[in-house]
C-alpha cells in the first residue's frame, strides 16, 4: 500500500500546530483569570497577562479581539462546565429534576470554596470587575446572561412541577429570581469575608433553605403574586 509520507508528515504537523495554539490559548486564559482576580480587571492589561502567560502581546490579539473577548471566554468556560456537571446528573437522574437542580446547587456553592478556578473567577466578577472603559461592554453582554439564566431556572422549575416535587401554582419567575439571588448573595458575602460562615460544610443545609422555601413559602404562589 502506498504512503504519502510528505501528506502525513504534513497532518502531523498541522496537528501539531494546531495542539500548540490550543495550548497556549489555555495559557493566556489561566493568566487571565490569576491576573483579573489579582489585580482587579479594569487595571488588567493585555500586556500584563501575555508577561504571566509568557507570550507575546500579539499572540493575545491572535486569539482574542480585545479584554471584553477575553474575559467573556472565562466566563462562558465556567458556565459550560456547570451546564456540563447539569447534563451529568440529568442523565443519572432522568426522573428527578429536584435533584438535579439541589445537586447542581450544592456544587456551585461547594466549588465556591474548593475550586481555585471557580473562586478566583467568583471573587473577579463579585468584586474585582468595573463596567468601565470597554468592560462596559460587558455589562450588556452579562445583562443578556442574567435573562438566559432566569429563563433556564424556570424551565427546571417546571420539570420540578411536572414531575410533583414543587406545587403546582409555584410563580416559577419569581422563584427564578429569589433562587438566582439567594445563591449569589451567598457567594458575594462569603468571598468577602470568607471566615462569617461555613459555605462548604453548610451547602446542603443552606440548599435546603432555599428547597423549603420554593415547596413552602405562600409569596412564591400565583395567588400571591396576584393580591
Amino acid at each position: 500500500m502506498y504512503v504519502n509520507l510528505k501528506t502525513s508528515k504534513k497532518s502531523a504537523m498541522a496537528r501539531k500546530t494546531k495542539l500548540q495554539a490550543l495550548e497556549t490559548r489555555q495559557h493566556i486564559l489561566d493568566a487571565a483569570v490569576h491576573e483579573f482576580s489579582r489585580r482587579g480587571v479594569s487595571v488588567t492589561s493585555l500586556t500584563d497577562i501575555a508577561t504571566v502567560a509568557g507570550v507575546t502581546r500579539g499572540a493575545i490579539y491572535w486569539h482574542f479581539k480585545n479584554k471584553v473577548e477575553l474575559f467573556n471566554e472565562i466566563w462562558h468556560n465556567a458556565e459550560s462546565k456547570i451546564h456540563a456537571l447539569e447534563l451529568e446528573y440529568q442523565a443519572k437522574f432522568p426522573d428527578d429534576p429536584l435533584h438535579v437542580l439541589t445537586e447542581t446547587l450544592i456544587y456551585i456553592l461547594e466549588s465556591t470554596v474548593s475550586n481555585t478556578e471557580w473562586r478566583a473567577l467568583m471573587e473577579i466578577v463579585f468584586h474585582k470587575c468595573e463596567f468601565v472603559g470597554e468592560m462596559a461592554l460587558f455589562q450588556d453582554v452579562r445583562k443578556g446572561l442574567y435573562a438566559e439564566c432566569y429563563e433556564r431556572i424556570e424551565e427546571v422549575l417546571k420539570r420540578c412541577i411536572a414531575c410533583g416535587q414543587l406545587p403546582e401554582d409555584l410563580h416559577c419567575r419569581r422563584a427564578a429570581i429569589m433562587l438566582r439571588a439567594y445563591m449569589t448573595g451567598l457567594m458575594e458575602n462569603w468571598l468577602f469575608v470568607p471566615g462569617t460562615f461555613d459555605l462548604q460544610g453548610g451547602s446542603r443545609v443552606l440548599v435546603a433553605v432555599l428547597i423549603d422555601m420554593l415547596r413552602l413559602s405562600p409569596s412564591l404562589r400565583h395567588a400571591a403574586a396576584s393580591a
